[in-house]
């Protein structure tokens, strides 16, 4: 392996190479996690899906497959209310945040939002925060929060993401913030990898290329649509969850691009309530679970026209590794 992949969120980490897979809701459980992490990645759990009680469970299951570092990855929704001018979150991030706390889990990640509050007390349980930003004002602002790395994740991520796109916004956070910044959006392969370090940046953040692989937990018609899609495959849109989130392109996409149903849209969290009660079912199960593609929500970034297959998440981190090594040996003048 390249000296150069062996980057300080490494060492932070405890892991042999900068590769994190991303907490997909209801992908990325434990069978994904260990997987990932027994490779010499970092896995995590999606917990925005689960209960504190599947939570937990999915925690333990975890650590009965590996005893490498993994993490937790939580959406910290906002409650409406506000307790003494800061941040309130809703009952079930509370709740969420009180079970990775209890289990200690290594490494915390907030994949929407700002968990500044639960800081603190994370590192005196010495768990490590890391959080996603879309842009240099969140990234300045989460590293005053005290988090311990950010990942600027671009346009071109799947699920919940930004508008800058991912070649413009690592730089500018880069040169905004001094913790350490990992890279996400639009990365599938060890070319990826390979460009992030070659810009300063300590590792990347990836999604779309771990839903399709055996251990993630969902329908293979899921998986096997990222493979067919294109780089022009994935759509933009907040009629899943009220907040803007890369997808593929379905029937149920398109209908909500209309002015007329457009107009509608509620604010995370609520329109999951609403999408459910057009749909007639649970949009996020339709897709990830039960394999209706054409109507249900199935998170994919731009990096799924890199994607031709669904292999083991170990082959796929060895992969990509080893292509990154491969790139960056040449980058400094090897064969």
């Amino acid at each position: 392996m390249h000296p150069s992949l062996r980057t300080a969120i490494c060492d932070s980490l405890e892991i042999d190479f900068p590769i994190l897979q991303a907490g997909m809701g209801y992908v990325a459980r434990a069978e994904l996690a260990a997987a990932v992490s027994e490779s010499g990645a970092l896995g995590m759990l999606g917990a925005s899906t689960m209960t504190p009680e599947e939570l937990r469970e999915q925690i333990r299951e975890v650590r009965k497959r590996t005893a490498r570092p993994f993490g937790v990855d939580i959406l910290f929704a906002k409650s409406p209310r506000r307790e003494d001018g800061k941040l309130a979150y809703t009952g079930a991030v509370n709740a969420q945040i009180e079970v990775v706390f209890e289990e200690r889990v290594p490494v915390l990640v907030s994949g929407l939002g700002d968990p500044g509050p639960f800081v603190a007390e994370a590192h005196d349980l010495g768990i490590q925060v890391l959080a996603l930003t879309g842009n240099t004002k969140n990234a300045l602002r989460l590293e005053a929060s005290g988090v311990d790395a950010v990942i600027a994740q671009g346009y071109e991520g799947g699920g919940h993401t930004g508008r800058v796109g991912t070649m413009s916004l690592l730089p500018a956070v880069l040169d905004a913030v001094s913790v350490p910044v990992l890279a996400a959006g639009g990365l599938a392969d060890g070319r990826g990898l390979a460009a992030v370090i070659a810009m300063g940046g300590l590792g990347a953040w990836m999604g779309t290329r771990f839903v399709a692989t055996r251990e993630a937990w969902g329908h293979d018609a899921y998986k096997n649509g990222i493979v067919r899609a294109d780089d022009e495959g994935t759509i933009r849109t907040r009629c899943f969850s009220g907040k803007p989130a890369r997808m593929l392109r379905n029937k149920t996409t398109e209908a909500w691009e209309a002015p007329e149903l457009a107009a509608t849209i509620q604010p995370f969290p609520h329109q999951f309530k609403q999408i459910q009660r057009w749909l007639g079912e649970d949009a996020y199960l339709a897709g990830r679970r039960d394999g209706k593609v054409e109507v249900g929500s199935c998170a994919a970034g731009q990096s799924a026209g890199l994607i031709t297959d669904v292999p083991s998440a170990s082959d796929v981190a060895a992969r990509i590794a080893a292509e990154a090594s491969l790139c960056l040996e040449r980058l400094s003048g090897g064969a």
